[in-house]
């Protein structure tokens, strides 16, 4: 299964993470954000415009 890791611009603390995996979940996309690392990981196949809204949606970009 092919991974994807997109970096992530705008997250405050660890809690920041938690807030975009759950809004990602929400939309039906499985995926681990780390605060530490500034970097969202999707495993699988995904639309990267849906993970962008999502993100934007959330008040974070990715870069």
């Amino acid at each position: 299964m092919n991974k994807t890791i997109y970096k992530i611009e705008g997250m405050h603390c660890p809690s920041c993470a938690s807030m975009i995996e759950l809004d990602l979940e929400d939309a039906g996309i499985t995926a681990k954000c780390s605060y530490a690392k500034g970097a969202l990981e999707i495993e699988g196949d995904h639309d990267k415009k849906n993970v962008v809204e999502v993100v934007k949606k959330s008040g974070y970009s990715l870069s």
